[in-house]
């Protein structure tokens, strides 16, 4: 996201690595406080296209690591909130790598902020869930009664393309059709886009909206004091 979001621990590692290895959701304005002659190397994976494996780029780490280079793996967000951070980590220390984790600001923390509502508030939301809405066997299999408790904030990861199945599934186990729920585009950078909607019409509005990944799903009451206030 916005590179004000970087966390002064990250602003550091930039500076001192001798390469990078990002995802596609890094903002390129983030790479430019890479110290100069480091190599930036592209491990981008998106849905839906060609992308390297998982395993070939946790790998790729333990190379460079080997080399004697300094590495830091930078991805969008936070790297242990479905950022496959944790299975990076696992590998490199299996391996006999030393590994230090920089955390960061979450696409749920930052949307939240852009757009000016809490995740959490006394008076509609008691706790808050962050949901992958694309499991690894690529179902959507998950805990809907759970899910459709009132007094929560429902925040879905990568779950676009599964729009239907999470309204109709949360729906059915007895949260309400009108529940507010919002699509967030690229939050945080300048091209963000917040495109307010309820629970039942999340499929048909993404689709007059034409809204595309990378894209947040959020529910909840806590959305009627979107636009209340705004990141600075």
């Amino acid at each position: 996201g916005d590179p004000g979001l970087l966390t002064l621990h990250a602003a550091h590692a930039l500076s001192e690595a001798d390469v990078i290895v990002h995802d596609a959701l890094v903002n390129e304005d983030c790479l430019k406080l890479a110290r100069p002659g480091a190599v930036l190397e592209f491990a981008g994976k998106r849905g839906g296209k060609p992308s390297p494996k998982q395993r070939d780029i946790s790998l790729r780490l333990v190379e460079l690591a080997r080399q004697g280079k300094r590495v830091l793996r930078l991805k969008g967000g936070d790297p242990f909130v479905f950022g496959r951070g944790g299975e990076e980590m696992e590998l490199l220390l299996a391996n006999g790598i030393p590994v230090d984790i920089v955390p960061g600001v979450t696409a749920a923390l930052g949307a939240a902020a852009s757009f000016g509502f809490p995740l959490t508030h006394r008076d509609h939301a008691q706790s808050c869930v962050f949901v992958t809405g694309h499991l690894k066997n690529h179902t959507i299999a998950l805990d809907w009664p759970a899910l459709a408790r009132p007094g929560q904030t429902l925040v879905f990861y990568m779950g676009i393309t599964g729009l239907n199945i999470i309204s109709s599934e949360l729906i059915a186990h007895g949260l309400p059709s009108d529940t507010p729920a919002a699509l967030i585009y690229k939050a945080t950078l300048p091209e963000e886009r917040f495109v307010p909607t309820t629970l039942a019409n999340l499929d048909a509005t993404a689709t007059a909206e034409n809204v595309r990944p990378p894209a947040l799903i959020v529910v909840g009451n806590v959305l009627k004091l979107a636009g209340k206030g705004s990141a600075g």
